[in-house]
This record gives C-alpha cells, sequence and structure tokens, in this order.
C-alpha cells in the first residue's frame, strides 16, 4: 500500500516540555517506533506539524537586536522543515537499516487570489497585551486580533493547491524512499506577476496540505495521528462519544473545533470524497493499529472497514535497498 501518514507538531514537543533540541529527538524517535512497522511493509510518506517549533524560532527571531525585521514565516517554515526533517530522517535509518530514507524542502502553491489573504485569522507567536500588539503591529505590519484575554498576531491561512514538489516525491516513493516531507503543511508559495515562486507571510494546514498531497500521489490510505485517539462527537461533555467508523456526510453533519480537529476532518473527508479510499484520525503510538480498523477512526465512503486484508500490499523495490 503507499501510505501518507501526518503527525502533530506537538508529537515531537510535547504541551508543557521544554523546547529543547534533546527532548524533540527523543520525540522523534519515539515516533519512528510507532511508524517504522509501516514503512518496513509499505510505500510510506510522511509530513509532520511545526506549530510549537515555528512560534518559538519566531519569538527568538522578534527578540534578536542584531536582526532590523523578523524572519518572515515562510523562511521560518523552511527551517523548522529541515530541523524536523532531519530528526526524523536519522531516526528512520537507524530503524530500518538499508532502507533509502529522504527528507526535503517543500513548497505548497497557494492562490494570490485566496481570500484569506484579505482576513487573516491564524493565530503565530506569543501573546500581548493590546497595547504592546497595536504598537508591534504598527512598527512591523502586522495584523493583530484578540484571544481571549490577550492579543496575538493573525496571519493568513489560505488553502493549498499543490505540493510544488509533488514530481519528485513521486519519483522517491517508486525507488522505495521513505519520504519526509511537506513540513508545517509546506513553506507557502503564490506565482507573482512574472509566472515566479515566493514566498508569502501565511501559514497552511499540515492536514489539509497533507491531504492534498496524499491525493496527488494516488495514495491507497491517509492516516493523520495526533494525540488524541480518535474522533469524539461532543468532546468535552458527558456525552462525548468515541467515532470508530463513519462517512464524510456523517462527519460533515457534526461540529468540530476550528483551531484544532476540524481540519483534520476537513481533511479526511475531501479525501475519501475525491478518491474513495480510506483516511482516518488517532493516536501515533496505534498507527498500526488503526490501519487495521482496531483503533482510531476511520473514514471511508461506506463507513466500513475490517482491515487492510483484502488490499494488496506494495513490495518495495530491490534495487532500492
Amino acid at each position: 500500500m503507499r501510505i501518507v501518514i501526518a503527525i502533530g507538531g506537538n508529537a515531537l514537543l510535547q504541551r508543557g516540555q521544554k523546547p529543547d533540541a534533546a527532548i524533540q529527538q527523543e520525540n522523534a524517535r519515539r515516533a519512528v517506533e510507532a511508524l517504522a512497522p509501516l514503512a518496513a511493509r509499505h510505500e510510506l510518506v510522511i509530513t509532520h506539524g511545526n506549530g510549537p517549533q515555528v512560534g518559538m524560532l519566531a519569538l527568538e527571531s522578534a527578540n534578536d537586536p542584531e536582526l532590523e525585521r523578523p524572519y518572515p514565516l515562510d523562511v521560518l517554515g523552511a527551517q523548522t522543515q529541515g530541523m524536523i526533517g532531519y530528526w526524523l530522517l536519522q531516526g528512520l535509518q537507524n530503524a530500518l537499516p538499508g532502507r533509502q530514507v529522504a527528507a526535503i524542502v517543500n513548497q505548497t502553491l497557494v492562490s494570490a487570489a485566496d481570500p484569506a489573504f484579505a482576513s487573516p485569522t491564524k493565530f503565530v507567536g506569543q501573546v500581548y497585551d493590546e497595547a504592546t500588539a497595536r504598537r508591534l503591529a504598527a512598527v512591523r505590519g502586522w495584523d493583530v486580533k484578540p484571544d481571549g484575554p490577550h492579543w496575538r498576531r493573525v496571519v493568513p491561512s489560505p488553502a493549498p493547491e499543490r505540493i510544488v514538489e509533488t514530481r519528485i516525491i513521486r519519483q522517491l516513493l517508486s525507488a522505495g524512499t521513505v519520504v519526509v516531507c511537506a513540513g508545517g503543511g509546506g513553506v507557502p508559495v503564490v506565482r507573482n506577476e512574472a509566472g515566479r515562486l515566493e514566498g508569502v507571510e501565511a501559514v497552511v494546514d499540515k492536514d489539509l496540505a497533507t491531504a492534498v498531497l496524499a491525493e496527488s500521489l494516488e495514495a491507497d490510505a491517509l492516516l493523520l495521528l495526533t494525540d488524541v485517539p480518535a474522533v469524539y462527537c461532543g468532546f468535552g461533555t458527558s456525552q462525548a462519544e468515541v467515532v470508530s467508523r463513519a462517512t464524510p456526510a456523517a462527519l460533515r453533519r457534526e461540529e468540530f473545533p476550528a483551531g484544532s480537529m476540524g481540519p483534520k476532518v476537513e481533511a479526511v473527508c475531501r479525501f475519501v470524497e475525491l478518491t474513495g479510499d480510506l483516511a482516518a484520525i488517532g493516536a501515533l503510538d496505534e498507527a498500526e493499529q488503526i490501519l487495521a480498523g482496531k483503533a482510531g477512526t476511520v473514514v471511508t465512503p461506506g463507513g466500513d472497514y475490517g482491515g487492510p486484508h483484502d488490499l494488496k500490499p506494495q513490495s518495495v523495490p530491490t534495487n532500492a535497498l
């Protein structure tokens, strides 16, 4: 099978942990332990979140007295792709001796006409009081909005249109390579009036970008792995219920938080609707069980899934070992 898996940025820097490199590298090693068994038997593409990491780098850049202006978000996103990609690359190489692994920096094409650019909504970076936020907005050209009792910077979150390097990823997969890519949804880029690519100050949703990539690669399955075991209806209430099987239509009738589970549900629904294949949401450490239909929330066109036993696994080309 060809499987595309997204792991959340919180899997690499868990809530409450200090952002030390050693801590994140150890978390990356644990993530690899969960994914290596699938990589040994299937074609595998791994994407990852970068929210905590890009927030940390943005704060460092904003407070660097040597800089006239902080580094733009597209540059910070590329930095996190290199950092996290390195940790996952090395972990996979150690877990899969003889298997080729590649971690690549990706760009995600978005439309310059996307209405998100006119209405920034994605919170990034640290919190401020209103006066400080407005002062920084004037100095740095930011958009700022209230986030609960605080104020924060907001940036556009345009819809992903295409992963620019999709053909390269497909070639690597066909050669039996495990590919780590599209970190943080990919570096957001647009085509300017001259037809050239250029980065933009935006954040692409990682799960939506992963779904776009999975569809382009004609993946057999899309797994969005996070720090919760499944999708819940009524999450946080006494009536909360686990959703183990669902159709896209059934999930779309429910309401999910826009900043967390909402984009994941939208991503799996889109993928299943476009391809007729399987998508699932669940815990990172249950990746194998999710694919086997024994854990997580599995979404299919008919809402029924008994496991991959009726699907023919794709063998890894021997010339790639």
